[in-house]
Order: C-alpha cells, then sequence, then structure tokens
C-alpha cells in the first residue's frame, strides 16, 4: 500500500472549519487571477482599439463592455472633430442609427406584455390606410413582419423617400405603396427601414404617445438614459458632441448632422456609452434593470429568437468558419461565432457608425461608436469576442484593411474601364433648354432641370439638398456630385428622348451601396 498520505487524507484530517476556509482561499485566489486575466485582456484590447483608430484613420469613438451588471470597460478614444483638441469619452453623443431598431422592437414587446397588440396582429388593424404593392400583402403583413424584414422588398427600397426629404413619417409610408417587390412575401430577408417606421407608428396609434415620447417614457428615463434622445434637433443644446465625417478627396471631412426625424423608429436615437451600458444591462438581463421589469423574459426571448433566414456566403465560411448560421429576429441580428449565439445589430449614420454586440450565455455585450463613415466597428468587434471568448486572436484590423485596399483598387479600375468607354467627342442632342422642366414620378414627386450660366441643374423639390449642376458626360448622359452629401460618388443623369426626338425621361443613377436612385421615375410633365 502506497504510504504517502492522498490528498482526499490531508483534507479529512482538517477540522469542518478549516476546509471551509481553505476553500474559501481556493475560490478567492481563483477569482483574483480571473480578474486578473481580464484586467490583462482589457489591456491588450484598449491598446489594440488605440492602434486600430489611427490606422483606419477615423477621428473618434468610444467603447463600452458590460457582464452581467457590472461594466469592464468603458473609455472614449481620439477626439470630437478631426483638427480639433476635444477627447472622446464616455459621455460623449453619437447617432447610433440602426441601432434604434431594438429599441423600436422593446417599446412593442410592452404593449405586447400589457396585451394592448400581439405580434400577429394585422398591421391594418391600427393603420387601416396601411398599404404595399399588393392587397394580399397589405392585408396580411403582421406586426411581426414589420420587425424581420421579409416583406418582398429589396434591401433598402424606398429610403430616398425619407433620407433628407421633407416627407413625413405617415407620408413615407404611404408612397411606400408604389415600390416594387423584388421577392415573394415573406420568402426572402430585404432590410427595410420604411416597415420599422411602420412599426413605430403603431407604438403611436396604440399608446396615444408618439414613438419618440414612448421610448423617452417606459425606456430611457427607467434606465436613466439621460443624455439619449431621438432627434438630432436636441444635440443643438448639448455639450460633448461628436461631429460626423467621411472621406472626401483624400481627406476626412467633417459634414453636418441630418435630420432624421422623419425616419425615427428605423434609426434616429442619439447617445453616449454611459447611457448605452444601461441598455445592455437591460438586455443581459432579459428585460430587467435595477429591479425593474421593463419587458418580460417571454419578450426577450421572443425578440432573440430567429424569424427570417440569412444566407451565409461561401465567402463568408471562409472569411469566419465558426459561423454557421445567419438570421434576423426582432430588431436584432443573429449569428453563431466559435460555438456561442450572438445577438447583434450595427448602424450606418451619414458620418458614424455603431455595433452592438451580446453574447446571451456569457452574460457579456458590448458597443462601438465611430464618428466616420467606416467599417472599423467589424475587426474591433470580432477582436473583442476572440479575446473575450477564447478565441484565435486574429489581427482582423489589419486583415479588413486589406481588404478595403483591394476593393478601393477595383473601384478605381471600373473607374477607368468606364472612361475608356466615354464618347468625348459627342455633344447633347438638342439645346441644352430642351432639357428643361418639370420631371415627375408617383413614387418620390417632382424633380425641377433648369438653365442657369449656360450649365443645366437639376433638384429633387422633396429634398431640397439634393441639388447639382450637370456636366456633360456623351451623348445625352451628364456627369454630377450632390455638393451636400460629399459621402455619395458621382452620378450620371441620362436624358431619354421619344420617336419624336423630344425629352421623355429622366434617368438617375447614382452606384453607392445604400440608396438606389434608379427606383425614382422621372417622366418629364412641363
Amino acid at each position: 500500500m502506497n504510504s504517502q498520505p492522498t490528498r482526499y487524507s490531508l483534507l479529512a484530517g482538517l477540522g469542518f472549519k478549516a476546509l471551509i476556509v481553505l476553500m474559501l482561499l481556493f475560490t478567492l485566489n481563483a477569482t483574483a487571477q480571473k480578474k486578473q486575466s481580464t484586467q490583462s485582456s482589457l489591456a491588450q484590447l484598449s491598446a489594440y482599439y488605440e492602434k486600430a483608430l489611427k490606422d483606419w484613420e477615423v477621428p473618434g469613438m468610444a467603447i463600452a463592455i458590460v457582464r452581467n451588471d457590472s461594466i469592464l470597460f468603458q473609455k472614449g478614444f481620439g477626439v470630437l472633430e478631426v483638427n480639433k483638441p476635444e477627447k472622446v469619452d464616455e459621455h460623449t453623443m453619437f447617432a447610433i442609427a440602426s441601432n434604434t431598431k431594438a429599441y423600436t422592437a422593446a417599446a412593442l414587446a410592452i404593449l405586447v406584455d400589457e396585451g394592448k397588440i400581439k405580434w400577429d396582429d394585422p398591421v391594418v388593424n391600427y393603420l387601416p390606410w396601411f398599404q404595399l404593392y399588393d392587397p394580399y400583402v397589405t392585408q396580411n403583413m403582421k406586426i411581426r413582419d414589420l420587425l424581420c424584414h421579409r416583406s418582398g422588398l429589396e434591401t433598402f427600397s424606398g429610403d430616398l423617400l425619407w433620407y433628407g426629404s421633407n416627407y413625413s413619417r405617415e407620408e413615407v409610408i404611404r408612397r411606400a405603396r408604389f415600390l416594387k417587390p423584388k421577392y415573394g412575401f415573406r420568402e426572402h430577408f430585404g432590410y427595410s427601414n420604411i416597415l420599422f417606421l411602420t412599426a413605430g407608428e403603431i407604438v403611436h396609434a396604440v399608446s396615444g404617445k408618439s414613438w419618440d415620447d414612448f421610448l423617452a417614457e417606459r425606456i430611457f428615463t427607467p434606465l436613466g438614459m439621460t443624455r439619449t434622445n431621438t432627434s438630432v434637433s436636441k444635440l443643438k443644446n448639448m455639450d460633448n458632441v461628436a461631429q460626423c465625417h467621411t472621406d472626401y478627396e483624400g481627406k476626412v471631412i467633417s459634414i453636418p448632422y441630418l435630420d432624421w426625424d422623419n425616419i425615427g423608429p428605423a434609426g434616429s436615437i442619439n447617445s453616449c456609452i454611459a447611457d448605452l451600458s444601461n441598455w445592455l444591462k437591460l438586455q443581459l438581463n432579459n428585460g430587467t434593470y435595477n429591479e425593474k421589469v421593463i419587458f418580460s423574459r417571454e419578450r426577450s426571448h421572443d425578440m432573440w429568437s430567429a424569424q427570417t433566414i440569412q444566407n451565409v456566403t461561401v465567402g463568408s465560411e471562409k472569411m469566419f468558419p465558426s459561423t454557421h448560421f445567419k438570421a434576423y429576429a426582432l430588431g436584432w441580428g443573429l449569428n453563431d461565432y466559435l460555438g456561442y449565439k450572438i445577438v447583434s445589430h450595427s448602424g450606418g449614420y451619414d458620418g458614424m457608425t455603431s455595433y452592438t454586440c451580446i453574447v446571451p450565455e456569457k452574460k457579456l455585450g458590448f458597443i462601438i461608436v465611430t464618428n466616420k463613415n467606416s467599417s472599423l466597428f467589424m475587426p474591433l468587434a470580432y477582436r473583442t469576442l476572440d479575446v473575450l471568448l477564447g478565441g484565435k486572436e486574429k489581427d482582423w484590423s489589419a486583415f479588413f484593411l486589406e481588404n478595403i485596399k483591394k476593393q478601393a483598387e477595383f473601384s478605381k479600375s471600373q473607374a477607368l474601364e468606364e472612361e475608356k468607354a466615354r464618347a468625348k467627342d459627342t455633344k447633347p442632342t438638342l439645346d441644352l433648354a430642351a432639357y428643361t422642366g418639370t420631371y415627375s414620378g408617383e413614387l418620390y414627386g417632382n424633380s425641377v432641370v433648369e438653365l442657369k450660366n449656360g450649365e443645366l441643374t437639376f433638384s429633387f423639390i422633396p429634398a431640397p439638398k439634393f441639388n447639382a449642376t450637370l456636366k456633360h458626360w456623351h451623348y445625352d448622359t451628364f456627369s454630377f456630385r450632390f455638393e451636400a452629401f460629399p459621402s455619395l460618388p458621382q452620378g450620371k443623369v441620362n436624358f431619354v428622348l421619344n420617336q419624336d426626338g423630344k425629352v421623355e425621361e429622366m434617368r438617375i443613377n447614382v452606384p453607392n451601396p445604400d440608396f438606389d436612385f434608379t427606383e425614382l421615375k422621372f417622366k418629364k410633365i412641363k
């Protein structure tokens, strides 16, 4: 028999109280080691964030990481505005754009909890004037459908109805009936801001309060989100506000905020990471904050349950081999990463981007806000997940920057090919005055073409900032830039002549991933 004392015999020789003390010491030591490891990881992440900010030429950002009810990390990086000294901190205001959608879903969840609506109630029960492209779709569109992007419309379809326009929320929704579907009803994912706007109008119709007031009273105030609001008009009287930025002609420039009030429920919230940390705590605790139930655990489950399946492309599989599914829930996107369910959403405002990420099983969440048109949040999000979930610590920043460089080279080659195809020795078919007049379409309204100082100009009547001077490109095609929107690239206007040789239509195209100008059909009426 082995004469050496076993670990069990040593422990058995101790008294009960001594055993408890020893176990407590083991626990405290393990906790201290875990805390030290977490602090080391956060310090590593902070240094990574700092370097990536410079590499991506983004003026400023702020990041918060929350576990359970504790803030692990909350820090600002960089400056409020390029070439100015004011620093970003945890109270700096940013536009969070489409991260707003989760708040609209939460507002409706509150009404479901109160028995005032059901997820599968028809939209027309609350908005009788609601109408889409097909009578069947109109009558069978449910509240749930509004929140999971499966209407049949293509991604971002109709966004020019609200972007920069003076149309009201209701008018934007009413005009959506002229949008043409790309898919069958509930057949395919198609991201729709306008239908989230519609969801916000249901909050108004049911509660008797505007979507803005409902969020302020039922979400922002209970969560202590004292600096959070739903309109850029409220930023004018606030301090510590980040400025929007974009790349323009090789430089990072600041650009003004644009009023998004008419699309509010889809993207108009402005906030800071100090406030947004409380929103993360609410989510991580399934609807409860500081022992106060904002929405029930059942509704939290609803909002995090897959509704619309999204494709995982071959390219995505290669880039993220541990991601096997993607779906959209109710105001949230879903996927798996490193064996964990990820609940997330991104936001893109003109001049700012943001990202919210939650790992329910780890009771972990974080938010990234930046003040430039940039995909910086993506490498930072994956690096954060890798570090905190124990994945391989890949340099995602360098990886994404290399991909962006390749995309820029491809775009440059396309521009060169387009220039080669240009017929430079042509002139317009008609005198310039023949192209002037009013052009109109049932979806958008009117656009006016005028002759000023020997040059053609055009402007959208519903969106006065969308105006430009036309430069002859070739034949009856003219190029232009929207000077008020430096984020948008150069576009083209093609005037279509009929068999009689008169102008009958104006076709506009501005190649960009966010707005489909080809949806705007402009027939000449004057």
